[in-house]
């Protein structure tokens, strides 16, 4: 892992879109889109929380034989503001379990991986849970960290459409009541089918500190 995944970003604002993506594509008949769109703008930041550990291991399959959970099948694209592929990035992810929990004594649910050739990723992991803590009750969340070869690190939150299915819990009255949230960053969602989830998600990150 590099130094610079140390760097803090600041918090991004929370945006009021009363209706994901996923609802909109889904009231037009229509198949949801990947979210966002590349189109020139930067995935916003957002607050890294107290529980990231680094030296995670290399690893898109974040699932192992303890891990219970609605399962989730995440990919996507790294870009940078002109909207081409960026293969060689770094993509940390880190997030709670089903039950609202982090593994703080070893990386369960963590892991890090590098963009392909097409500058792709795929994740495979569990939708998590909400939880209490020091910001109050988090909406369900997936935490992330991407760094291009010899660029910035952006840190951000993943968030899911109010109309997710997990756990027995309103995904709407979570993702209402959490201040931090920002739906400019909501993945784009199918399903269930079969319990499990597809989604996607693209980043749009800067390549250099100007």
């Amino acid at each position: 892992m590099t130094a610079a995944l140390v760097a803090t970003s600041a918090a991004g604002a929370a945006l009021a879109a009363p209706v994901s993506p996923v609802q909109e594509a889904r009231a037009a008949g229509r198949p949801p889109a990947v979210t966002p769109a590349c189109d020139g703008h930067e995935t916003p930041a957002a607050t890294e929380g107290p529980l990231f550990k680094p030296q995670s291991p290399e690893r898109g399959d974040l699932i192992t034989p303890a891990i219970r959970g609605v399962r989730l099948d995440l990919t996507g694209v790294v870009y940078d503001p002109d909207c081409t592929p960026l293969p060689g990035t770094l993509v940390e992810f880190w997030q709670c379990d089903q039950n609202g929990d982090y593994d703080t004594s070893g990386f369960s649910l963590r892991g890090h991986q590098y963009t392909n050739s097409r500058g792709a990723f795929r994740l495979r992991t569990i939708i998590p849970r909400d939880y209490w803590g020091r910001w109050g009750r988090r909406a369900p969340h997936i935490h992330t960290q991407v760094q291009a070869p010899g660029g910035p690190v952006l840190i951000t939150q993943l968030y899911f459409p109010d109309d997710t299915q997990a756990y027995g819990r309103d995904f709407a009255a979570l993702n209402a009541a959490d201040g931090l949230i920002n739906r400019a960053c909501t993945i784009a969602l199918t399903g269930p089918h079969d319990s499990a989830y597809t989604g996607a998600f693209d980043f749009v990150i800067k390549t250099t500190a100007q």
